[in-house]
């Protein structure tokens, strides 16, 4: 048969089924819909909640604890400079949009990652799979996802879902495995039961490396909240999408700042926080 008209019969068949699954699936796409939605609305509600000045020295106070005094101001500093551009917002709904992603991403990342590192079989079916999810570009992901789920957050979470917890799941797995032999081997004639190996000696090695996993899920979120302003998302990458399609290059640049700026804080952040961790393992 020729290549072509395989190629044909799978995507026919692959349209098919979509189209299908769509029609049929409303007894569970709908309540799924509904779920991230309200989920994303009360996270975008406590961060509306208070003043963008109280954000803003909840950041600066977290900076200065994880990192420096001086790095802290900047935090405050960069959060109220969201405001001044008017996007305060928009940052908001992204903010809110990356963390429930991130959370979502982290809830299914690590335990299947923590599954990994002790069952080598499972890491080895799971490593072409995250392979594959991390190569394909990503707007791949909001295809199927519009289908099922049509325009708005939800889309865009669960598109941020699959590309921020391929990360989560390979670092956690790393850690699990990184546990040093010596301390295994102590752990066992101590006589320590499996569960108390797990808490006790393999979970503190690998707490830092799950905590990179955290920063590494965080930026990938950010990058494909972006892509996701496209399905209607809300927030800067809307924005931007916006600004780009009426060519407004006052408002793209405004809202590519805020997004660097809110990338670079949680970053940081993230960051600080994996070296501290660390340091506690040692």
């Amino acid at each position: 048969m020729d290549i072509a008209v395989i190629a044909d019969t799978f995507d026919a068949w692959t349209d098919d089924a979509l189209s299908w699954i769509s029609d049929n699936g409303d007894w569970l796409f709908d309540p799924l819909r509904a779920a991230l939605e309200g989920t994303y609305n009360g996270v975008l509600w406590l961060l509306q909640l208070p003043p963008f000045y109280v954000i803003a020295i909840i950041g600066a106070l977290l900076g200065w604890r994880l990192i420096n005094l001086w790095s802290g101001l900047l935090v405050g500093l960069a959060l109220v400079f969201c405001a001044v551009m008017g996007l305060w917002s928009e940052t908001m709904s992204t903010l809110a949009l990356v963390t429930t992603a991130t959370i979502f991403a982290l809830i299914i990342g690590i335990p299947m990652g923590i599954v990994a590192g002790f069952l080598q079989w499972f890491d080895r079916f799971l490593e072409p799979i995250l392979d594959l999810i991390q190569t394909m570009p990503p707007y791949i992901y909001l295809l199927p996802a519009i289908a099922l789920l049509g325009f708005g957050p939800a889309t865009a979470l669960v598109a941020t879902f699959v590309v921020a917890a391929p990360p989560a799941i390979r670092l956690t797995s790393l850690g699990i495995r990184m546990t040093p032999p010596a301390f295994v081997e102590l752990g066992q004639a101590s006589g320590l039961t499996p569960w108390q190996m797990f808490t006790k000696i393999r979970m503190p090695f690998a707490i830092p490396s799950i905590m990179a996993g955290v920063n590494q899920s965080l930026m990938m979120a950010f990058g494909m909240v972006v892509i996701a302003g496209i399905v209607g998302s809300g927030g800067l990458g809307e924005t931007i999408y916006g600004a780009v399609r009426t060519l407004d290059m006052a408002t793209s640049i405004n809202a590519a700042i805020a997004i660097v700026i809110l990338t670079m804080v949680l970053d940081r952040l993230t960051q600080s926080a994996a070296r501290r961790t660390k340091v506690g393992a040692r």
